[in-house]
């Protein structure tokens, strides 16, 4: 039996950020006059990006996993289809440059977290749209610059419309932070090893969090009385029983016997009638869906 390492998560392209005067436009030759004009009177320097601004990058996306240097973007009302959003930031530590391994791992940590305060239920993202991000280079960090910008995205077409959440009620906040700590404690220590047999001190460990991520999710559930969200509640309740039995596991086997009643209790799909209860998106996402469905 293996087990999958996907991530809830998914770091879209890394871009560098430099020093440009506002003044640069990028506008294709191919635009008329007019567009021109509209484009180039919307052009800010990439320093001055907001969070919830909605932007074009006038750079060419790079592919994944590499890295490119955009000097200004065009910001655009959300109203109109776009190519990215900011949805949070943060600056690095101060001092020597750290590298950009470093301020990539910074941002990995902390843009996921930035995602929760701008778009609290994840499931409402539109799918095809992840999350990037703006880093400091060596050469504008002497300069002053630690900003990390975290922006959504479109892996084709655009983004429409803004995708901040509405305001929530103290349920849906609820139910929101402990399904998003639970499945954040079961990606974040998953094992290296596919094969529980190479290393159940790790599997044992990741079953150990992911326990008490449900401890304390249940414990913000017992003030929802609403009849799905107790039902939900009374499942996760045994798949927690079944989590602690694999937490504490003597052996291989006795991981096995407990983690697939574990790992199918929590399945997405099973808090759907919960969520719709709630009044949040009830459209699994793609990547979680697979899987469970796997």
């Amino acid at each position: 039996m293996s087990f999958g390492t996907k991530s809830p998560y998914v770091r879209g392209i890394s871009v560098a950020v430099v020093l440009l005067s506002v003044g640069a436009s990028g506008c294709s030759v191919a635009e008329s006059a007019k567009e021109g004009i509209k484009k180039a009177s919307r052009q800010e320097s990439v320093f001055s990006l907001d969070v919830g601004d909605c932007y074009n990058p006038n750079s060419k996306p790079v592919a994944d996993g590499e890295s490119g240097e955009e000097f200004a973007v065009e910001v655009v009302p959300c109203t109109e289809p776009h190519d990215g959003q900011v949805y949070g930031e943060f600056k690095v530590d101060d001092g020597a440059y750290p590298g950009d391994d470093a301020i990539v791992e910074a941002a990995d940590a902390r843009c996921p977290a930035e995602e929760l305060k701008f778009a609290p239920d994840t499931w409402a993202v539109p799918t095809g749209v992840s999350g990037s991000y703006y880093q400091p280079t060596k050469d504008s960090w002497a300069t002053g610059d630690r900003l990390v910008t975290c922006t959504y995205t479109k892996d084709s077409g655009k983004i429409t419309g803004t995708l901040k959440s509405k305001a929530m009620n103290a349920d849906q906040l609820a139910y929101l932070k402990g399904s998003s700590a639970l499945y954040e404690a079961l990606w974040a220590n998953q094992p290296e090893a596919d094969a529980v047999e190479d290393d159940l001190d790790g599997y044992k460990a990741q079953a150990t969090a992911v326990t008490a991520a449900l401890d304390t999710h249940l414990s913000a559930l017992q003030g929802i009385e609403q009849p799905a969200t107790v039902k939900l509640r009374s499942e996760l309740d045994k798949a927690n029983q079944a989590w602690k039995k694999a937490a504490n596991a003597a052996d291989v086997d006795a991981f096995y016997l407990a983690y697939d009643k574990a790992f199918n209790g929590i399945d997405p799909s099973k808090s759907v009638a919960a969520r719709k209860e709630l009044g949040l998106s009830t459209t699994v996402p793609a990547d979680e869906a697979g899987v469970w469905a796997g």
